[in-house]
Order: structure tokens, then C-alpha cells, then sequence
């Protein structure tokens, strides 16, 4: 099912959970369904043929995207894989070591997955059979700082090339707190998960941004926000990546329904988001100015997606 440029979109369903490979003519098949808990992150291995997605665990309330009001998570979230015909599904990282996991980032050449716990407030990796769970950031201690949601981690990219993780802080719904920050992919010598003295904080007073993906040929970070309309929520975002940090700031585009996920085309020059609204968009990222999506396909509630060339 590869789209008009090549390729193949992969999309987790929340509601009823399910993982759907999908054509940008909105022709679609279901790759595995009655998926446990509530699907969140997803990203494929092409050339082994094998998907990787995060399970938040229960306790989760998509209406708003976030716990009970109170709530502390059971910490029962999972990391999961399957072949891409639905065969061999695995649990990887059970329950009680992964947290609540969201956004994931697939490092096939390195053998490691890593993610954001959100109420754990971590960054964290493993090994791709699940083995050496390895903090790398923590923002917080659980349960007793959970309830802070400036400190709660979302999104995830990795920039290997510079030796960089790039993570997003979201804040509470709408509350314009959010935050993306960056660190050295390995802990610093004598440094430790909670203490990292490399750890930047690239932008701030954020809506709510929610996932990254890079685009390496250009220096480009992307990320989704779904915070409040009237002040750049629910947005395609970008900025310039430097040495120094993150610039030229751009909306791309608006209009999402409660924005997700984020994964580039960057040979078809592309990128495809998904929101809670149901909605998979794609935007030419060879624009230079505010531009507007085209609709794909409407299915049910979706979180990640991602674009694989096969």
C-alpha cells in the first residue's frame, strides 16, 4: 500500500485500538487489532519488517489526553513489536519499566529504542529485544511529582549525527508551559539521570508540543502542539537547528483536531501528522511560509503515525 511517492504510512488507532497501514488516497488495511491499553508512539524497522509501538497503560483518558484529574498511573504502560503481517507480536518491556510510554524513536543501526515517560518523567532506552532499560533523563521522582505536568516528557528525536536527544516538556493542557529541550545522547562522565549539567532548554512558553521528528537534510526540527487555538496551538511547528540552539521559529500550518503525531518524507519532501480528531494531513515541507494541509484519510482517534519507505 505505498503512496504516489513511495512508501507507506503507519498509524496507531486508539479508538478501537488498532495498528493501520495506510495510502494517501485514503485506502487502508489493519495490520494488528485489539491492541492492549492505549496505543501512543509507533516506528518501523522497513528493512526487517518489524513495528514498533508504546502502550500508555491504563488509567489513560484520551478525552483530554491526560490521566484522571489526581490520578497516579498504575505505571503498567508496555513497548511492543510485531511483524508487519501481524505475526510474532512481543511484549518487550513489560509492565512496571517503561512508565507511561509515549512518543518513540527507532535506532536501528545503534540496536536501541527510546521513548519519553510522561508521568515518570524520564527519557529513556533499550535495547530492540527489550533488555537494558536505561534511564537517561529525570525530570521528577513518581509518584510524588507526577501531578506537575511541566515536568511531564512527550516527544522524541534523536539527532545522531550531532550527538543529540531532543524531548518536549508539554505543561498542562492549553497552559502555553510547554517546552523542548535537548541532551547529549550518552550520560556525561560523573553525571546521573536527574543531574546532567548538558541538558539545554531550547524553547519555552510553548501551547502544548507534543511530538518531533528531524529533518536532517535541511537542520529542521518538527513538532506537533495541541494547545489552545488562539495561541499557535493545534499546529505543524519548525525551527532551524544550530550549535546554539533552536531558530527561526515557524508555524506551518493549523487547523489540527488535538495534534499527535509527526513522522517526515524527507526525500518526498513531506510531512504527515495525525490528531485525536482522527485525521492523518500532509504538508509540502518545502514551503516557505504558512501554508494548508490536505486531508488523507479520516479514521478513528489516532495518536503516532509513521512514514516508512516501503
Amino acid at each position: 500500500m505505498a503512496t504516489k511517492n513511495g512508501g507507506t504510512l503507519y498509524v496507531l488507532q486508539a479508538r478501537p485500538p488498532a495498528i493501520i497501514a495506510l495510502s494517501p488516497d485514503g485506502s487502508h488495511e489493519v495490520v494488528l487489532a485489539n491492541l492492549t491499553r492505549t496505543p501512543d508512539g509507533i516506528k518501523v524497522d522497513a528493512e526487517n519488517q518489524v513495528v514498533y509501538w508504546t502502550n500508555m497503560g491504563t488509567g489513560i483518558h484520551l478525552v483530554d489526553g491526560d490521566p484522571a484529574s489526581g490520578a497516579i498511573p498504575p505505571n503498567d504502560g508496555t513497548i511492543e513489536s510485531a511483524k508487519l503481517d501481524g505475526s510474532e507480536h512481543r511484549v518487550l518491556v513489560p509492565p512496571g519499566r517503561a512508565g507511561t510510554p509515549k512518543e518513540l524513536v527507532l535506532d536501528t543501526e545503534g540496536g536501541h529504542l527510546y521513548w519519553c515517560d510522561r508521568e515518570g518523567m524520564r527519557v529513556m532506552r533499550a535495547r530492540l529485544d527489550g533488555t537494558e532499560v536505561t534511564e537517561l533523563v529525570r525530570t521528577g521522582n513518581f509518584p510524588e511529582d507526577t501531578g506537575d505536568a511541566t515536568r511531564h516528557c512527550v516527544g522524541i528525536a534523536l539527532d545522531k549525527a550531532n550527538g543529540h536527544v531532543y524531548w518536549t516538556q508539554k505543561g498542562p493542557p492549553d497552559a502555553g508551559e510547554g517546552r523542548i529541550f535537548r541532551a547529549g545522547i550518552e550520560l556525561p562522565p560523573g553525571a546521573t539521570p536527574e543531574r546532567r549539567p548538558d541538558v539545554e532548554c531550547l524553547l519555552a512558553d510553548l501551547p502544548e508540543p507534543i511530538d518531533l521528528d528531524i529533518d536532517h537534510q535541511d537542520a529542521m526540527l518538527y513538532w506537533t502542539d495541541r494547545g489552545d487555538d488562539t495561541h499557535d496551538g493545534n499546529t505543524l511547528n519548525r525551527a532551524r537547528i544550530t550549535a546554539s540552539g533552536l531558530v527561526d521559529r515557524q508555524v506551518l500550518a493549523r487547523e489540527l483536531k488535538e495534534g499527535i503525531g509527526v513522522s517526515l518524507d524527507s526525500q518526498g519532501r513531506r510531512a504527515f501528522v495525525t490528531d485525536l480528531g482522527g485525521n492523518v494531513r500532509e504538508l509540502d515541507i518545502d514551503t516557505k511560509q504558512e501554508s494548508h494541509f490536505t486531508t488523507v484519510a479520516h479514521l478513528g482517534v489516532l495518536t503516532g503515525i509513521d512514514y516508512a519507505d516501503i
